[in-house]
């Protein structure tokens, strides 16, 4: 009787043990879930769209690397291979120590780095470099480091951050037009300006965006159709006067009337070069692609790193893997509105729309121009493409948009516990 007594109490005590052991594998496995959490936060199908982009980026820049080995006369594929492998490893740095800061702190340093940034692109417009067979001036180099960057892409963070900011102050406010001219568009009108003459793509993406996010922001429809037509006024302007005065800005002109006549079918065929070369690189991919590495067209096909890297996708990946990664888009896209309309904040909305749209739209600007849908811009992949600044800010953009989005999961997390 005895060892049956004891025998029931030892099976109670290995129950009980095993109950605590499970007790404390669910706490150590919701601790490691909470600890995640406060590592990583925000949109979670956000960071993994980045992830997935960035890491697929490897084999179309490892492939296209040729390219800018020839191009350049220097380096070797694997040289380049690595150093995009390290560009993305310090964009997702970027990312990640930006999402950490709340988001409400961005005003002030757009403000801090407003008149740094506009002395910075006074300086490219004069001083600007060419890079990596680029021949524009959008960059200026560092002299001691021998780093370049392009000013654009910094400028153009900044100046959403700022309107977005503009907006959300004036939220409850009559905006009158001639005040609205001095503080929002003249610093508007300042950094596209000085954008323009070197990349009319992006200032002209740039305004398209601005426009957008004042339509979004609520800004008198009136005011906007008159910022609009003074917009127009002011490029027709500009071209008449620096092709009158400037030969250098003339030609470059000269390029964008005759990519835009080649579009329409009224330029010089030869012009076509790279749009013509880019829907064969389409064609030859047919549904599955011809394989990882085995592009003919990456060295025919000038920019096919940067501007024309989703052509080499379609040709390598086929309809498959292009369509791939434009359903990538799309979902982030997706996300990109499901999170503006979340967010209880209004400068939060801003940041998302703002960042998320200048995104999205160069995104698809770039495969139009691939496809044979758009003229000719220059604009490279967003997190594809190789290049430095350009990524750096593409994933700075990112981390703003996640660190609006982590502010959210705080707001629903307390509000589950009020309650």
């Amino acid at each position: 009787m005895l060892f049956y007594y004891l025998q029931h109490v030892q099976v109670l005590i290995y129950s009980k043990i095993l109950k605590i052991e499970e007790i404390n594998l669910n706490q150590k496995l919701e601790n490691y879930k909470l600890n995640l959490t406060n590592y990583i936060k925000g949109d979670k199908s956000i960071w993994g769209i980045v992830l997935l982009l960035s890491i697929f980026s490897f084999l179309p820049v490892y492939s296209t690397a040729s390219n800018l080995v020839y191009v350049i006369g220097s380096g070797s594929v694997l040289g380049y291979l690595f150093k995009h492998v390290a560009i993305v490893t310090v964009g997702f740095t970027i990312m990640y120590f930006t999402h950490l800061v709340p988001y409400r702190y961005f005003s002030a340093i757009a403000k801090i780095f407003y008149p740094v940034v506009t002395l910075l692109l006074i300086y490219t417009a004069l001083q600007g470099s060419t890079v990596d067979g680029a021949n524009s001036n959008r960059w200026i180099t560092i002299p001691i480091l021998g780093f370049s960057f392009q000013t654009s892409t910094v400028a153009t963070v900044i100046l959403l951050v700022y309107v977005s900011s503009f907006f959300s102050k004036n939220k409850n406010k009559k905006i009158e037009l001639f005040d609205s001219i001095l503080k929002l568009w003249f610093p508007v009108f300042l950094f596209v300006g000085l954008i323009l003459p070197a990349n009319l793509s992006t200032s002209l993406m740039l305004m398209i965006v601005i426009i957008l996010l004042s339509f979004f922001a609520g800004y008198p429809f009136k005011y906007l159709i008159s910022i609009i037509l003074i917009s127009i006024f002011s490029l027709a302007l500009f071209i008449v006067i620096v092709k009158s005065n400037s030969d250098s800005i003339s030609n470059r002109i000269d390029t964008w009337f005759s990519r835009v006549e080649t579009f329409y079918g009224d330029g010089d065929k030869n012009t076509n070069y790279q749009s013509e070369r880019a829907k064969s690189a389409i064609a030859m991919g047919g549904i599955f692609g011809i394989g990882a590495g085995k592009s003919m067209m990456k060295n025919v096909l000038p920019q096919s790193s940067s501007d024309f890297i989703y052509a080499i996708i379609a040709e390598e990946y086929g309809i498959f893997g292009s369509m791939t990664i434009l359903f990538l888009f799309i979902i982030l896209m997706l996300r990109v509105l499901i999170n503006v309309q979340r967010t209880q904040s209004f400068f939060g909305k801003l940041l998302i729309f703002s960042m998320g749209l200048s995104l999205i739209l160069q995104a698809f600007v770039n495969m139009g121009v691939a496809t044979g849908v758009l003229p000719v811009t220059g604009q490279p992949l967003p997190l594809i493409s190789a290049g430095g600044t350009s990524i750096w800010m593409t994933f700075l953009s990112v981390g703003i948009i996640l660190s609006v989005t982590a502010n959210n999961q705080l707001d629903l997390i307390d509000k589950k516990m009020n309650q």
